[in-house]
């Protein structure tokens, strides 16, 4: 029995029967959710985000994001996620959280004034240091998955042909620290202000090395002033930063073939 979702699945049945005693006003299908079939759910209490996984790698991942949001909840300066972890009558694992309103920072970032775009970099450097801060001691196990070895399972049992990720170099450099694993512009939550308020979507975290967050954050199309005083906070790993930038646009090179390959419906400007 499968246990992951396809588009074809009764969607609609599953989201109103995990919410029995609210009333569904709309449903949106995000087409940016590559992991997972995403849907925006507006109800009388608010907007809700679902996330139904793809294939067998991403239910099983789906899980860790749970079980790393809500373990990181409150331990930062910034909004994470609250993830409830649901099954369906098939038990197949599924995620809902509420909707924090604002824009994401790849909606933004080309019309953010001077203070708004340096506060960003400065924000986002700062999550990247309090996240690998956090003590894991007495952790869950899942939130201690290392992300080397999440990116070569990705690679070698996800994707249709092996990227050159450099996943020796990963593994050798890596740290035991709590990383994102997936710190692009579309995970960072500004409120109307344009103040980073929050970080969502952390199906590729562990523990690692903070520097792959970093280059993590670089190694898509960003504004130079931005760059620049972005990677000021992090100038003394500037070699390592460079190397992992390289890492994750093999990475991205990879995603997009298999995205094209098996879900053409997908947009992949963000990339």
């Amino acid at each position: 029995m499968a246990n992951f979702f396809t588009p074809d699945d009764p969607l609609d049945k599953i989201i109103a029967k995990t919410f029995p005693e609210k009333k569904i006003e709309k449903t949106e299908h995000i087409l940016t959710g590559w992991t997972n079939i995403v849907i925006e759910v507006t109800t009388n209490d608010g907007a809700y985000f679902f996330r139904f996984p793809r294939n067998p790698f991403w239910s099983k991942m789906i899980v860790k994001d749970a079980t790393v949001c809500n373990f990181v909840d409150g331990k930062t300066s910034f909004y994470t996620p609250q993830m409830e972890l649901h099954y369906d009558d098939k038990k197949r694992p599924y995620s809902v959280h509420k909707k924090i309103e604002g824009y994401t920072l790849g909606d933004r970032i080309y019309h953010l004034s001077h203070t708004a775009l340096t506060g960003a970099a400065y924000d986002v450097a700062k999550f990247i240091k309090e996240l690998s801060g956090i003590d894991l001691r007495g952790a869950p196990e899942k939130v201690k998955y290392p992300l080397s070895e999440f990116l070569h399972e990705l690679d070698y049992e996800h994707y249709t042909k092996h990227i050159d990720a450099d996943h020796e170099y990963i593994k050798e450099t890596e740290l035991q620290n709590l990383v994102h694993g997936d710190l692009n512009l579309g995970n960072i939550l500004l409120d109307k202000n344009d103040k980073v308020i929050g970080v969502i979507d952390f199906c590729f975290a562990g523990t690692g090395n903070p520097n792959m967050d970093v280059a993590r954050m670089v190694s898509r199309p960003v504004p130079e002033e931005f760059e620049k005083v972005f990677l000021a906070q992090f100038a003394d790993e500037a070699e390592e930063v460079d190397r992992m930038k390289l890492a994750w646009k093999h990475i991205d090179a990879g995603y997009a073939d298999h995205i094209r390959t098996n879900f053409p419906e997908i947009n992949l400007n963000q990339l």
